[in-house]
């Protein structure tokens, strides 16, 4: 019975969050996607696949309190979308003091790209790719110097978070996010997997088989950190 309702939450899970759960020798590991456009304060349509940050927040928090789980692999194809929730879901991730990996599959753009340094080691694919651009806003706005400047504030959030999870320099990542000719109709750069890895936005290229290793390699280590502590 027990386990025919743990396999039921699990399919629950899959359905509603793109999360699963696997325990093995080495730990039990949560998974969690970020997939197509990250929701924010505003619902999208139906037919925009989404990653609705209410909730992510609260598992986030779950996760870090619970016993059961020792690490979290966060898997990111995402074009972007909410500033503000895309910056609070990495935040989550960057303060969090369990193991923590994530892996760019496909895309980790716009907003993705904090997300993607927040965990405790990020990877990509080799063929994966991430869009760096300066901050854009839809609907009406209002020109004067004052949304200019608050264009710059929001936009100076994302560089200071990015330059302090990962090894790129500020220039190198201004220089990519105002970089003209590479986007048809934008400024901004989009580069793959070897170059995210080679500029040290991102920290290693692999798959998933090289995630799990490492956050293996981190739940280890964690679990002697305890050992170590109690004796």
């Amino acid at each position: 019975m027990e386990l025919a309702q743990n396999s039921q939450k699990e399919s629950s899970l899959l359905t509603e969050l793109g999360a699963s759960t696997t325990s093995g020798s080495c730990g039990t590991i949560y998974t969690l996607t970020i997939i197509g456009q990250i929701e924010g304060h505003q619902v999208l349509p139906e037919t925009v696949k989404t990653t609705k940050y209410e909730h992510v927040l609260p598992l986030l928090a779950s996760i870090e309190e619970s016993q059961e789980i020792d690490g979290l692999l966060l898997l990111l194809n995402t074009v972007g979308g909410d500033i503000e929730a895309g910056l609070a879901i990495a935040e989550l991730i960057s303060g969090m003091k369990k193991p923590t990996v994530s892996l760019v599959l496909g895309g980790g753009h716009s907003i993705g790209v904090p997300l993607a340094v927040s965990a405790k080691k990020s990877m990509i694919a080799p063929s994966a790719g991430m869009t760096i651009h300066p901050v854009r806003i839809s609907g009406t706005v209002v020109g004067a110097p004052a949304t200019f400047q608050y264009f710059n504030r929001i936009q100076e959030r994302i560089v200071e978070f990015v330059t302090a999870n990962s090894r790129i320099s500020r220039e190198q990542f201004l220089q990519y996010m105002m970089a003209t000719g590479e986007l048809a109709s934008d400024v901004g750069t989009v580069i793959y997997g070897r170059e995210a890895v080679s500029c040290g936005l991102i920290d290693r290229l692999g798959s998933l088989g090289d995630a799990l290793e490492v956050l293996h390699r981190q739940i280890a280590r964690a679990r002697k950190s305890r050992r170590e502590a109690d004796a």
